[in-house]
């Protein structure tokens, strides 16, 4: 029992560690130009790059308005735009939704929906840090399955293969984001089996 347990641990742990290096591999993305989009969202946290793409994309007209979920409740929006961002008043009058309800990556996903169907976007250009683009994408199509969500990962020096690859704390912070990512996964498949034994068990 103890051997099986053994090698069941030595496997989890191998499968672990090629999705991971899968995962840290594919997440070292150039952004691509994205297409025509009705709407654009930028996820505060980490850089503030998130933030000026975002207003860059929306200056570049990709989408006619421009979502920054996650904003500090304290952080004013003459302090963010202004000051931080340094965006035209009348730009971010017209076209910036500041949103205040999101804690988490799964507060933005809700935020995101609730702000996508009050104005009736179906496809959504996504703007966050490259390692943090997966979970996200995934948090917000499952959010809104009706919307497209269209990924525009800024490029961060934590996904340089020279650095993860002989940093632990930089391996560890991709790591750590693979592991919420497998989290999300995990639990959607969960809730799958739970709709079909609902279904079959209505049948």
């Amino acid at each position: 029992m103890r051997r099986l347990l053994l090698l069941g641990c030595v496997g989890v742990v191998i499968a672990w560690t090629i999705g991971f290096w899968d995962f840290a591999t594919r997440v070292r993305r150039a952004a691509t130009p994205p297409p025509q989009a009705d709407a654009i969202v930028a996820l505060t946290g980490g850089s503030l790059e998130r933030l000026s793409t975002g207003v860059r994309l929306l200056e570049q007209k990709k989408g006619e308005r421009l979502l920054i979920s996650g904003v500090n409740r304290i952080v004013t929006d003459e302090e963010l735009l202004g000051e931080a961002l340094n965006v035209e008043p009348a730009l971010a009058q017209c076209c910036i939704d500041l949103g205040r309800g999101a804690d988490d990556t799964l507060g933005n996903a809700s935020e995101t929906a609730a702000w996508a169907r009050e104005h009736r976007y179906h496809r959504i250009i996504l703007v966050t840090d490259d390692y943090h683009m997966p979970r996200s994408r995934l948090e917000l199509s499952l959010a809104i399955p009706e919307a497209e969500i269209v990924p525009y990962p800024v490029r961060t020096r934590w996904t340089d293969p020279a650095l993860w690859r002989n940093d632990l704390g930089a391996a560890g912070r991709l790591g750590g984001e693979y592991t919420k990512y497998l989290i999300i996964r995990g639990r959607e498949a969960l809730l799958g089996l739970g709709r079909s034994s609902a279904k079959q068990g209505e049948a």
